[in-house]
């Protein structure tokens, strides 16, 4: 029996700008055109490993940021990494912490070095630069690493955003350099390199160019689904992707509604994660086929009928889902959680198997015409 690979992705179809593959790693293979729960700080909220896994999750993410905060890179270190903590023994993605330090921190101070920051737990301070990143995320024992970047609104003048974009250049550099200087853990996982650029077409161009020219295991097109809207947002899609190697995988990140990973699939995406599915379980909507729904409203209230039929959550009616949700049962979070994380990965099923067929276009406008038909989370 042969060893597993360290990175290799395979395409197996095409359709359009669309296609399908593996990517198979030494911890599991990832069917593409994948979707990755997010477990921001070593879980995926109100939900079991094992359930994740049978929802049809291959891979999941975590977040740098929250974990060097709490419970800390090197104490995760010392217990195992971030699997054996957390019980997941498939690839983990770990964002590299960027785009959380820009958000949620309190007095930020970027510098060529990196982004200096208080704590939004404790008010403490930290550093965070490339070479930082790329050791935390080999403390955490992270599959896929991503390169650390600078993050600029896409509201931002051009100069910003292309100052932000080549700052972010040569921080990939750094963070290459940082990567490969992990011993073993370079020997095993797979770095990504994301584009910038906000929604400038040359501006992108000039950060792919500069990415190939480092060279990256896969490439991330960061930047989106920050307020500019889904028209946008596919409108930068329609040449961002083009811009990056055809052979490598292509991650949007931060995305998104379901019907923003359709669209963005048909443009070429292969790897996706939002927090959508599990927030949205948390406060009581479901994303169904006919569009997502509120089990708050009334009119469940005496509903016998699952939300899906095919859902892992079948055995329990519309009715009870909305008893639970409007107690603030827990159990209410798990069951929407579980539902919704199932509907993600039947649609990245459903998407697969479309463009091994060939039927990518009927497929997608069927989907928009059934999802969009009618408000159902009024």
């Amino acid at each position: 029996m042969t060893e597993a690979p360290r990175f290799q992705f395979t395409i197996s179809a095409i359709d359009g700008k669309a296609r399908t593959g593996t990517v198979r790693m030494q911890r599991g293979e990832i069917r593409t055109p994948a979707f990755m729960p997010v477990g921001t700080a070593a879980t995926v909220k109100a939900v079991k490993p094992a359930d994740v896994r049978a929802a049809g999750a291959d891979i999941i993410l975590g977040n740098t940021y929250h974990l060097m905060l709490r419970p800390g890179a090197e104490r995760m270190a010392k217990l195992g990494g971030l699997h054996g903590f957390m019980g997941w023994e498939r690839p983990i993605l770990t964002d590299s912490g960027g785009y959380q330090v820009m958000s949620l921190s309190d007095l930020t101070k970027v510098t060529e070095e990196g982004v200096a920051f208080r704590s939004h737990l404790d008010g403490s301070k930290h550093m965070l630069s490339p070479e930082r990143s790329m050791e935390i995320q080999r403390l955490l024992g992270s599959d896929i690493v991503m390169a650390f970047d600078q993050l600029v609104p896409t509201t931002a003048t051009r100069d910003k955003q292309a100052a932000a974009m080549e700052r972010s250049m040569r921080w990939a550099r750094r963070s290459r350099e940082g990567f490969d200087a992990g011993g073993e853990h370079a020997g095993r996982a797979a770095l990504f390199g994301i584009q910038q650029g906000a929604l400038d077409q040359g501006l992108r161009k000039a950060s792919a160019d500069a990415l190939i020219d480092v060279g990256f295991d896969g490439y991330a097109v960061g930047g989106l689904a920050v307020g500019e809207g889904q028209a946008a947002m596919f409108g930068c899609l329609d040449f961002a992707p083009d811009q990056l190697p055809f052979d490598k995988p292509r991650y949007l990140m931060g995305v998104g509604k379901p019907d923003d990973i359709v669209g963005a699939v048909e443009r070429g995406i292969d790897m996706f994660d939002c927090v959508l599915p599990t927030r949205s379980g948390r406060t009581g909507q479901a994303f169904t086929w006919d569009g997502p729904i509120n089990i708050r409203n009334a009119k469940h209230a005496e509903d016998l009928n699952p939300i899906d039929p095919e859902s892992p959550t079948a055995g329990w009616s519309r009715a009870y889902l909305h008893h639970l949700v409007k107690s603030g049962e827990i159990l209410g979070a798990m069951l929407m959680t579980e539902h919704n994380l199932w509907f993600y990965q039947r649609l990245m099923q459903e998407l697969r198997a479309a463009i091994a067929e060939g039927r990518l276009k009927a497929f997608a406008n069927g989907f928009r015409a059934r999802y969009t038909a009618r408000n159902t989370g009024a």
